[in-house]
């Protein structure tokens, strides 16, 4: 007799271990990062994150970013910086998973979700703001604090409007971008 399956469930395990490979947190804190971001991302309840508001987005977000920076082993317990990019490259690919935003009713979030924030969308916040001189500095992932997420994350609103897209999908324009672009022609 086979095991029963679950397509929902598996496409979740599937998206948290792909949002989530060696580079996602590479030095932020302690081996076993990337094993215990999969296997939290595995066990999120998604339909906590199917909310009426932006205000109830943020506070499952945030609820969320604790509970994961506090589940990191040893020196990385407590980064919410790596907490933070995981859940967002996680509810990015969520969203970008029919089945999955289908299933939970999660496009609502489209304009709500965050860009997962690293060295790459800095720099690529950087080019596209008319006076990159004002922006706040790069602290790395490990550094990140909220305070310095949300203004990035103003920046980054401003710069995917001026878009005419969801912030979210800026790191589809920054990701790797030479690479991309010499493929793009």
């Amino acid at each position: 007799m086979t095991k029963p399956f679950n397509l929902v469930d598996r496409l979740q395990v599937r998206a948290a271990m792909f949002a989530i490979g060696r580079s996602t947190l590479r030095s932020q804190g302690a081996p076993g990062m990337v094993a215990q971001a999969r296997k939290f991302l595995r066990k999120v309840d998604l339909r906590r994150f199917s909310v009426a508001t932006l205000d109830q987005f943020m506070d499952v977000l945030e609820e969320h970013t604790g509970l994961l920076a506090d589940e990191f082993p040893g020196k990385g317990r407590g980064n919410w910086g790596a907490a933070r990019k995981s859940l967002n490259i996680f509810l990015r690919d969520v969203l970008y998973s029919r089945y999955l935003c289908e299933y939970y009713k999660l496009a609502v979030l489209e304009p709500w979700l965050e860009v997962p924030l690293d060295s790459n969308v800095h720099k690529g916040l950087l080019s596209d703001v008319d006076n990159p001189k004002t922006m706040v500095p790069w602290p790395g992932v490990k550094a990140l604090t909220a305070e310095v997420s949300s203004e990035l994350q103003s920046v980054a609103l401003s710069v995917a409007k001026s878009l005419d897209v969801a912030r979210v999908h800026l790191d589809v324009r920054y990701w790797r971008r030479d690479a991309v672009d010499e493929l793009a022609g």
